[in-house]
């Protein structure tokens, strides 16, 4: 692999202030500990850096890609989901191995095709249009993955989305990076999990009582800001999630691949 690069190589590719990238790269309070965190790879470049950066940064990191469902009379590349196709399937494997990182493969297809395929074909019956990736991230990433996430003993979800999380007693999370006030682990220590249902269990009110609120910032990049398809994740979800790209430019990430050694 080649070397761990610095945020402030990558100003370069996007021009943005150096020193502020530098500080909002390192100013994660779990950088160097183990705290252990699922990523959703696609065997795209930013899911590939968002892995790379949580493993530079200390954390446990562990690989998880969904085979999600494909309409089986499709033809040729229709055969199978793009978001899940062999070639990205390959793809993640081997990134993950380059990090020296675990890596699973999961079959997600009925979930996926009730949650949001069925849901979707319904709601378009019946005169509306929504948007399928507001039902994916809300059932299948942070509903489905989570559920998956929590039995590996991770303590966050991470995803290659351009969006940021702050809490609410943070005047300069905006600058601060994607993990600042981090709480994850505070949530499982208190016993807030989630059943099968995705309800979570455990002394609610006693949360509410100690733990800062958490906002969905839209990340740096403002033409690759993503942060409108993850406006339907609630508090318990924001607690657990990272998104280690939402503090640069698409450029930058391009330069951080380039830089960690990524295809």
């Amino acid at each position: 692999m080649s070397r761990s690069p610095d945020p402030e190589d990558a100003t370069a590719a996007g021009g943005a202030d150096s020193s502020s990238l530098s500080r909002a790269h390192r100013s994660s309070p779990l950088a160097h500990t183990k705290a252990r965190v699922v990523v959703a790879m696609s065997g795209g470049v930013d899911s590939s850096v968002a892995a790379a950066l949580l493993v530079q940064q200390g954390y446990e990191v562990i690989g998880i890609m969904l085979r999600l469902w494909a309409d089986p009379a499709g033809q040729g590349e229709h055969r199978t989901n793009r978001c899940c196709a062999p070639e990205a399937v390959a793809d993640a494997r081997m990134i993950a191995r380059q990090l020296g990182i675990r890596f699973y493969d999961i079959p997600a297809e009925s979930v996926f095709k009730q949650k949001v395929v069925d849901t979707w074909i319904d709601a378009y019956a019946h005169n509306t249009t929504p948007n399928p990736c507001f039902a994916c991230n809300r059932s299948i990433r942070f509903g489905f993955l989570m559920q998956r996430a929590v039995a590996l003993g991770a303590d966050y979800l991470a995803t290659g989305h351009y969006a940021r999380v702050a809490t609410d007693d943070s005047p300069q999370a905006a600058d601060r990076g994607p993990q600042a006030n981090d709480q994850g682990p505070m949530i499982r220590q208190a016993g807030y999990e989630r059943n099968k249902d995705q309800e979570p269990v455990g002394n609610l009110q006693s949360l509410i009582s100690v733990l800062p609120r958490y906002k969905l910032l839209k990340g740096i990049d403002e033409k690759k800001d993503q942060s409108y398809v993850l406006h339907v994740l609630g508090q318990r979800d924001l607690a657990r999630a990272l998104f280690p790209c939402g503090i640069y430019t698409k450029p930058q990430v391009r330069e951080l691949a380039r830089q960690f050694g990524l295809p």
